[in-house]
């Protein structure tokens, strides 16, 4: 799975940076502008944060089972949150962070509707993306920056400082939400070896 959203995403990234000038001019400027700023923005939720060792993830992830605020996901390789009131709808996210020398860099989040099926278009992930959209800038601050793909629609980007968050859609049920620690040097030996992929994608053209 870990794979396969990786290079969803580098897809989804690689598409809107060559999809045409007028994007690609305005994430360059940004991706400079945050990297060059110094500001780090290691905070992601539920006390989770980038730099995060993995021993106290799983230590953290233990406590707030047993508190009742998370459980194992639906595939038993992620942590599952409910979401009662963050969104219009209830709604479910999965998580389980990317690892690079022991330590969180990369924060993977899959949304879907508690309700969803696929007669009910008012829970199509179409309204998901934008509620998720909503609901990251009330948390992370608006400046997401809108870009088209040809096969994934609309998908939208935002940096700040070191954080980068990427909204996009997956299916007609489920988005995801891949927030990135891009100051991290990557080394593919590290557990999650087509990390680099990624931002060495976006940032070839930049050197």
């Amino acid at each position: 799975m870990k794979t396969r959203l990786n290079w969803t995403l580098m897809i989804v990234i690689s598409g809107f940076i060559i999809s045409g000038c007028s994007p690609r001019s305005k994430y360059e400027r940004m991706l400079k502008h945050e990297l060059a700023s110094g500001v780090r923005n290691d905070s992601l939720f539920l006390g989770l944060y980038f730099g995060m060792p993995e021993k106290e993830f799983y230590t953290h992830c233990w406590n707030l089972n047993q508190k009742g605020l998370i459980k194992q996901g639906e595939t038993n390789t992620t942590a599952e949150y409910e979401l009662k009131d963050e969104l219009k709808y209830p709604a479910l996210m999965d998580f389980y962070p990317n690892f690079m020398k022991g330590k969180i860099f990369e924060m993977p989040v899959s949304f879907k509707y508690k309700g969803w099926a696929p007669w009910n278009n008012k829970l199509s992930s179409d309204n998901l993306e934008i509620d998720v959209l909503n609901w990251y800038e009330k948390v992370f601050g608006k400046g997401f920056i809108q870009v088209k793909h040809p096969t994934h629609g609309t998908a939208y980007v935002k940096i700040n400082g070191n954080r980068r968050i990427t909204i996009f859609i997956e299916d007609e049920m489920h988005v995801w939400a891949v927030l990135t620690d891009i100051s991290v040097k990557k080394d593919w030996n590290d557990s999650y070896p087509n990390s680099g992929i990624i931002d060495d994608d976006i940032t070839k053209d930049l050197k």
